[in-house]
């Protein structure tokens, strides 16, 4: 089992950047796959990147290839979400997630363990 703390959100305008962080728990973190999704309101949540379990592989969604990047620290037990070029689009709840499924998918049933979520906003 692992806990997951997500936070560095906050308010930028348009074209500015943030960096999201998660802190997991527990001495098997390098065994998840780790991954951000984001909820706007009114919207179901929604896949924003993934990486596995040595960093080596990482897909994205469409909507953020080019402008997100997410990375991992296994031996501080930490994954980041550098966010560039931001947009009012990009507005959400951001939820840092683990999950212990054999393959790097984008998709929330791959997750078990989610962060409690950090909130950025992007003003035009």
């Amino acid at each position: 089992q692992v806990q997951l703390g997500d936070s560095g959100g906050g308010s930028v305008q348009t074209g500015g950047s943030l960096r999201l962080s998660c802190a997991a728990s527990g001495r098997t973190f390098s065994s998840y796959i780790m991954g951000w999704f984001r909820q706007a309101p009114g919207k179901e949540r929604q896949f924003v990147a993934a990486i596995s379990r040595n960093g080596r592989a990482t897909i994205y969604a469409d909507s953020v290839k080019g402008r997100f990047t997410i990375s991992r620290d296994n031996s501080k037990n930490m994954v980041y979400l550098q966010m560039n070029s931001l947009k009012p689009e990009d507005t959400a709840v951001y939820y840092c997630a683990a999950g212990a499924g054999r393959y790097l998918l984008p998709t929330r049933a791959e997750f078990e363990y989610w962060g409690q979520g950090t909130q950025v906003t992007v003003s035009s």
